[in-house]
């Protein structure tokens, strides 16, 4: 692997995005909008019940990224016996904001919209389209923009009153584990994460801090639901420093999450099916399902 950062993020990605697509066992709307589906994918050993990962790709919340990229992972927890609900949701737009050279990052409300009421029909769509999956043993996980997704699903409960994605009660769920999410967005603003991606995904700086307050996971604790996050070292993409400073939010709150640091790992290799972290990541998917 090169030594040079950029050069070992670039080799990490190449061979994230090297495995082709897996095509679903099934595929559901959530809603009438193209992005609004969610894919399922039966357990390959062909159990009758096993657990249910319901899975959110990253891509910085940008339109070009969509769940393909994550298919060969999805497959690979599905090969590990896991019964896996692949969520797509609205991004940003493809063309670059005035001035910008990046794709614009996220819809306000749209991805947040999409992401509630995703969680919310899935226990009826996976009734219908993966009767493998034990609903009563579901975990969240998610990849960068989507671990953040991911964090900020488990934590409806904890949004202020009067926020149409609140949920009376915490979500159902066995655990989160969030994949080098994007987990603390003062820290991820401060180091310019994926280009200004949180900005943009808020709307701007005029509304950074109210649309903060309804979607930052750092701000929404204590969650009470078990959490493990999953963060490599060398990952220049989402620095651990992010991750670090949502744990120490969560210790403030009172709350303590599972930090499962991978040495001389970047950003990538934790959804590369080649790679040997992406096997922790399932062993820790494991930990909260079975």
């Amino acid at each position: 692997m090169p030594d040079d950062p950029a050069a070992r993020d670039a080799a990490e990605e190449a061979s994230a995005f090297s495995h082709p697509a897996v095509a679903p066992d099934a595929s559901a709307a959530y809603g009438a909008h193209p992005d609004q589906v969610v894919d399922f994918y039966a357990p390959r050993d062909g159990r009758a019940s096993a657990p249910l990962v319901v899975a959110l790709h990253g891509g910085a919340w940008r339109a070009p990224y969509d769940r393909q990229h994550l298919t060969p992972f999805v497959d690979f927890l599905a090969r590990r016996g896991f019964a896996v609900a692949s969520v797509e949701y609205r991004r940003g737009s493809d063309i670059p904001r005035q001035g910008g050279t990046a794709p614009v990052a996220g819809r306000w409300p749209e991805t947040f919209d999409d992401v509630a009421a995703a969680l919310d029909a899935l226990p009826g769509l996976a009734a219908a389209h993966l009767p493998q999956a034990d609903p009563r043993r579901t975990v969240l996980t998610g990849h960068s923009a989507g671990g953040h997704l991911a964090l900020w699903a488990a934590a409806r409960h904890v949004l202020p009153a009067g926020s149409p994605w609140r949920l009376p009660a915490p979500p159902a769920l066995r655990g989160v584990v969030a994949l080098a999410p994007i987990a603390h967005f003062t820290r991820a603003v401060e180091l310019d994460v994926c280009g200004g991606a949180v900005t943009e995904l808020l709307g701007g700086d005029a509304d950074l801090a109210a649309r903060a307050a309804l979607s930052d996971p750092a701000v929404l604790l204590p969650t009470g639901i078990a959490t493990t996050l999953v963060q490599g070292r060398t990952d220049i993409v989402v620095p651990p420093a992010v991750v670090e400073a949502y744990a120490a939010a969560a210790a403030e709150a009172g709350e303590t999450v599972g930090c499962t640091f991978l040495e001389d790992v970047g950003h990538f290799p934790l959804i590369d099916p080649a790679a040997d972290a992406c096997a922790v990541v399932a062993e820790e998917i494991a930990q909260l399902a079975f």
